[in-house]
């Protein structure tokens, strides 16, 4: 089986031993996303809606680069500090999948890098992948 390291520039580059994203033949698994904007490293807001809108900006920029998309997604994890905001979240969260939704966790963790409030990643099928 093939792998190959998924880097792009629409997403906030690695500040660990870890890369963005790792393509194989048919899936791309995206490391966890922030809601840090790339070009500033910055957080997009302080709330859950505006945090969970640029992380998932920046889980499809890691999917489009490594050759899949929001469409092709299979599986996400979703990591909260407060699940007392999976609402907001989760609003903000379906307009990225209106329809046929992936398969989804939602886990309450002590704390993100950064301070965050929320991190997502996701595995999306290749585009191009036989089934």
């Amino acid at each position: 089986m093939s792998r190959q390291v998924v880097v792009t520039e629409g997403a906030p580059s690695a500040v660990g031993a870890y890369s963005q994203g790792v393509k194989t033949e048919k899936f791309v698994y995206t490391a966890g996303q922030l809601g840090l904007v790339p070009s500033t490293k910055q957080f997009a807001g302080a709330d859950i809606q505006s945090q969970t809108r640029q992380s998932l900006e920046n889980v499809k920029a890691v999917l489009e680069a490594g050759g899949s998309s929001m469409q092709h997604v299979l599986k996400v994890t979703v990591f909260m500090i407060d699940l007392r905001e999976f609402g907001p979240m989760n609003e903000v969260y379906a307009s990225f999948f209106p329809v046929d939704p992936p398969a989804r966790s939602a886990i309450q963790v002590a704390a993100l890098p950064l301070g965050g409030r929320v991190e997502i990643e996701a595995v999306g099928k290749v585009v191009d992948a036989e089934d």
